[in-house]
């Protein structure tokens, strides 16, 4: 596991092209729908295009944590604005669950009404066409977000294939509706779900971005194979503890030393440590030093 999140330009610059692109093909794809929409007089399709509208609100979100998250450090942020693209991400992650709970909501009515619905085969096409356009977005955006490590980014994605997967339900709806009149109403409690877990991912993600976590396995047997080679005499390494703020990573560590060595021995020790953990794997480590219990 690396310590950085997304510290590289040419990272940067993948994450703004895959947010542009977001913006603009979500923005094309609101014309067609409402378009199509208006056309058959479609109420299920109006929300849709507003739906695929609220992605170009969540890209711009997107947008903005990065931009702030790029700024460099200050007085009032010695660390750095590097939280505020986890921060983005919770906000998308918050309307993810607005979605679900909207999708629930239409789908429990629908359920209740028992009411058929009749579309155009023209607006079917368009919407159709639509699914496999803001799939492909998803992909393109959880795969630039892994690249990056970009939390906000893969929320990004989350979001467009909700979009997707509520296009499926109308298109669904258009196909089945007349037929099986509970079809559209079933497969959108389904979905709801669906998009609950993915918010749900999204707030666990971020809750340890944002809170401090502890290294992973990987991370965490990188740590201790620095410790003791620059540290032999070092017991009982713990109190393990990350605090991630973009691209700058805070690491926290207790290691026991011998209570008879000099004071001087022990700084450079820890300063050795600290200054191996900075340039092996990234991150800004402070070491606490605590004295060796004596038995007897």
């Amino acid at each position: 596991m690396a310590a950085h999140l997304h510290p590289t330009r040419s990272s940067s610059r993948l994450a703004y092209t895959a947010i542009y692109v977001s913006i603009m093909v979500n923005v094309v794809l609101f014309a067609v729908k409402l378009g199509a929409g208006l056309s058959v007089d479609s109420v299920a399709m109006q929300a849709d295009a507003w739906h695929t509208l609220s992605d170009s609100l969540t890209s711009v979100v997107v947008l903005l944590g990065f931009y702030i998250a790029s700024r460099p450090p200050d007085r009032e942020h010695p660390f750095g604005h590097g939280r505020a693209e986890p921060l983005a991400a919770l906000v998308i992650g918050t309307l993810l669950a607005v979605v679900a709970f909207a999708f629930v909501q239409d789908s429990l009515l629908r359920l209740s009404t028992a009411t058929p619905t009749v579309y155009s085969r023209l607006s079917i096409l368009v919407f159709a066409a639509s699914i496999p356009v803001k799939e492909g977005m998803a992909r393109y955006c959880l795969w630039a977000g892994k690249k990056t490590r970009s939390a906000a980014l893969r929320a990004d994605g989350w979001h467009h294939r909700s979009d997707a997967l509520s296009t499926v339900l109308v298109v669904a709806g258009a196909l089945l509706g007349p037929h099986v009149w509970w079809v559209d109403g079933a497969l959108g409690l389904l979905v709801s779900l669906f998009i609950f877990y993915a918010a749900y991912g999204i707030f666990r993600e971020v809750a340890g971005r944002l809170l401090g976590e502890s290294p992973d396995a990987e991370m965490e047997a990188r740590i201790r194979d620095v410790v003791a080679r620059e540290a032999p005499r070092a017991e009982q390494v713990h109190h393990l503890h990350l605090h991630r703020y973009g691209d700058h990573v805070e690491l926290t560590l207790h290691l026991h030393l011998p209570p008879d060595m000099r004071l001087r021995e022990v700084h450079d020790i820890a300063h050795r440590v600290e200054e191996a953990l900075r340039e092996e794997m990234g991150v800004e480590a402070t070491v606490h030093v605590d004295p060796r219990e004596e038995e007897g």
